[in-house]
């Protein structure tokens, strides 16, 4: 387990996604990487951007980026640090973050409303990677 938002947590993110097997059929047939923007507020004094590569319910990659213009994405999502957070802990449903807007989302909204079993699963294994935060 790891402490939102760091480095460390991003790589234990990406080993839960490859180790996950019910993941892994979940997410069988997505495609598409994420740029996620974790702005900057209560607790954290700058705007953080991770960089998740998924295929086909594995995680090809992640990186902690300098900035959002660094890598193009699928998907971006971006939200305040304390939104993050409240999804984390499970306070706040994925969904119903992403439709009342406390978590933007930038893409194929279609692709990622025909994904929502997908998207829960992959916020529970962020969840599960999760034990403190910074």
């Amino acid at each position: 387990m790891a402490t939102f938002p760091t480095a460390e947590w991003l790589d234990a993110l990406m080993e839960k996604l490859n180790g996950d097997q019910q993941y892994g059929q979940i997410a069988s047939k997505w495609e598409g990487d994420m740029l996620f923007k974790i702005e900057a507020g209560k607790g954290l004094e700058q705007n953080i951007f991770f960089y998740i590569d998924l295929w086909h319910g594995k995680c090809r990659g992640v990186k902690a980026l300098e900035n959002e213009e660094e890598k193009k994405a699928s998907f971006a999502l971006s939200g305040t640090y304390e939104n993050y957070m409240r999804l984390l802990k499970g306070d706040m449903d994925p969904m119903q973050a992403l439709l009342t807007r406390k978590l933007g989302v930038k893409g194929n909204m279609a692709v990622m409303m025909r994904s929502v079993p997908i998207v829960l699963d992959f916020v529970r294994c962020c969840k599960e990677v999760t034990d403190d935060f910074i």
